[in-house]
Parts: structure tokens; sequence; C-alpha cells
């Protein structure tokens, strides 16, 4: 009807325009973070050539007049199958970050998961969100006191489930950060849930600025003398008191110090679980053997998901690991997928493989960064728009029946 104007949407529907149209308005640092992969980004391909070996076989003179694409999720009716996956440095796609998606989320009434590396605290979403649903990602610290004080926060934030992040106990190699000299963290970005951390904040103020583990410097440039601005007028507070105080300075070193504990064990989450009572999610899981742990542990659900590409290169796509996972899960908990959806038909065949929810990353990034909540609005819309004439054209009108949906495989 809008084309009647001659009026065509700002936000492309096809994923390829999408981010062409994105790449032309971020800056080349925060597209590259985006968009970026582990090495030379074979796992970001086998995510998607993972996708197009698996045909729909729709299925004819089946009542698809009304769909219901309605599902219960750790005690929660969701309208839709579709999650906002946890994406951390959004002030790199635009100024308003995370809180410009968490009100599409919540607008569009899709769940939003808090990153943990955030660019806008928790709490400031979750009143924006009002009662729309929210979820907070763990990256495990090295701190047991932030991690808990993290859990407290999240749990009076409203957030109905706790994503633990477990392929990130490092960060990747990304050959698009690295020949860039880019990582958003050394600036202050992403690092909003820390600041706005009561025990993380401890002592900051007094501190000397905290040594890192890395014997690498910084040279004193004025490019370093710009990065030690942007810390400055990214902390908390006023700008005066931030440049009279050591705290900003003293902040990010002491967040790449404790960012991840890459000591983790099986054995750690029955630590966690006597300090939440959130249900505990993990994400990243692509073995069926570690689905098998997991299940004897007792977590509440599992992500399949390879961090979409970005941190192992060469590692199996997460559609591919989908379905021995959901066979050694057997119903006993949800399996939840992301990492390579960038359209509502993947949405399809991924459920139809056994996941009972999809998770969104990047094509949400995208919109946001063309047109901030709206954008991430018309990028939900779109999916989820594809993903309902998906099931109609298929021949299902439930999740049920998707869940029971004729894949081809082709070899």
């Amino acid at each position: 009807m809008q084309g009647l104007g001659d009026i065509v949407p700002r936000v492309p529907a096809d994923f390829s325009a999408l981010e062409q149209r994105a790449r032309r308005v971020m800056r080349k640092r925060g597209f590259a973070y985006v968009a970026g992969g582990a090495g030379n980004e074979r796992t970001m391909a086998a995510n998607r050539a993972g996708f197009d070996r698996w045909r729909i076989v729709p299925r004819m003179l089946r009542d698809v007049s009304r769909r219901d694409l309605s599902l219960t999720l750790f005690g929660e009716r969701l309208p839709t199958p579709l999650i906002l996956a946890p994406i951390g440095v959004l002030e790199m796609a635009h100024p308003r970050a995370d809180l410009a998606a968490a009100k599409a989320g919540a607008a569009e009434r899709v769940p939003f998961v808090f990153s943990n590396q955030a660019s806008v605290p928790m709490e400031t979403c979750a009143t924006a969100m009002g009662d729309g649903i929210r979820w907070f990602q763990l990256y495990w610290s090295t701190d047991d006191r932030l991690v808990i004080s993290f859990l407290h926060r999240a749990e009076a934030c409203g957030c109905k489930a706790l994503v633990v992040t477990l392929d990130t106990p490092l960060l990747g190699w990304r050959p698009r950060d690295l020949d860039l000299g880019s990582l958003p963290f050394l600036h202050g970005m992403g690092i909003a849930q820390y600041t706005s951390d009561p025990v993380f904040c401890e002592g900051l103020a007094s501190a000397k600025t905290e040594p890192t583990t890395d014997p690498v410097k910084p040279p004193n440039n004025l490019f370093s003398l710009g990065a030690r601005w942007n810390q400055i007028r990214r902390h908390p507070g006023s700008l005066l008191r931030n440049l009279l105080s050591v705290a900003p300075l003293a902040a990010v070193p002491k967040f790449l110090n404790i960012y991840s504990r890459a000591s983790l064990t099986w054995k750690d989450l029955a630590w966690l679980r006597e300090h939440t009572r959130l249900p505990i999610l993990l994400k990243g899981i692509l073995s069926a053997e570690d689905a098998r742990l997991a299940i004897e542990h007792d977590v509440a659900g599992i992500i399949v998901s390879n961090h979409g590409g970005r941190q192992v290169d060469g590692a199996v796509a997460a559609i591919d690991a989908l379905p021995e996972v959901v066979k050694v899960a057997n119903g006993r908990l949800p399996v939840l997928f992301d990492s390579g959806i960038r359209s509502g038909a993947d949405m399809f065949k991924a459920l139809a493989l056994g996941a009972s929810a999809i998770c969104l990353g990047r094509p949400y990034v995208y919109g946001l960064a063309i047109a901030g909540e709206h954008g991430v609005r018309e990028v939900i819309q779109n999916i989820l728009a594809e993903f309902d004439l998906t099931m109609a054209l298929a021949g299902c009108a439930t999740l049920e029946d998707v869940a029971n949906a004729t894949l081809e495989r082709v070899v």
C-alpha cells in the first residue's frame, strides 16, 4: 500500500541488501566488529551452506487459513518463537544501542536478551521495556562477587532466564578487527554492565590505573589520547567529575583483567545454581556429548550456537549440529538455536530440525544501524512475516506442524 505512493521501505527485506545498507551507514570499525567472523570466516560460510543443504517439502490441501505461532517457554507464553540474541557493543551500530533494541523487542513482543557486554545498563533497558520479556546473558567473570552482583541485578530487573555463554572464554581470532587495530572495549565501549555495577566500581575512584596482564603497552600519541578521552566521556557520571577522577581510566584495564574465566568446568554450574533462581541456559553447545552433560547437570535449556562463526574458524555449522543435540535432548529440555539465521525460511528449517525457538543476531543489528528502534522492529516484522508465510505455504498451521514438517537433505 505504501508503494502506491512510491514509498519504499528504509530497511531492506533482503538480507544482502540489509547488510550493504548497514555497511554504508556504519563506521568501518563498527561494521567490521558486527559483520566479521573468526579466521578466514569458514564457519560463517559453513553456517549458510548448512541451511542450503536442507530443502522444505511443502504439503498441500491442509487448512492453513489461521496460523498459531505461539509457544510456552520457561513458564512464559510467547506469541512467536523468535528471540533477540545478546549482542555486545551495540553503540557501534547506533547511539541508542541496547535501549533501542530492547524497546523494539518489547513493542514487537519478542524477548530481548541483555548482553553482558552492553552499551546501556540492564536497569535502563528494563525500565524502557515495561512488561516486555527479558533475559540476561552472562560472561562468567573471574570475580565471583561480580558474577553474583550481575545475577542479583538481572533478577531485580525482571529477567526470566539466564543465558550462560560458554564459547567465549577468550576472544576468537578476528582478522577484520585485527587489521583495523580495533578492540572497542579499549575505548570504554560495551562495558556499561560493569561501570554501572557497585561491586565492579568498588575502589575505582581511589585506585591507581590497574595494570593489565598484557605486557604490550599502548603507544603515547594523539590516537591513544583519543582512546583515553573516549573512556572518560563514556564513563557514567558528569564529564567534569570523570575528568577529575581516575575511575574511567581504571575501569577498562580492570574489565580486561576479570572479563572471562577460562578455567570453568561442568562442576562450576552447581555454584551458579546456588546463586540464582533463574532457569539456566547454556549457549554454545555444538556437541552431542556436551548436550548429554548439560542434561546431567540439570540445566533448563540449551542454545545450539557457534557464536555466529566469530570464535572458531572451521567449526561445525550450527545447523548441522542441531539434529544430534535435539536427539540427545529428546524433549527433556528446550533446545534453542542461533548462528546463520537470515530469513523466515531459515527459521522454519531450524524449527523443523527440532529447535524450540530461534535467536536472531546480525540482521537486527543491521536494522538498528539503519533506523534505530524502528529498524529493529522492521527486521523483526519482516522475519516473522516470511516465517508465517512459509508455514502456510508449507502446509503448517502450528509450530507442532512445523516440528513434523518434511525437510529433504541435499547431498
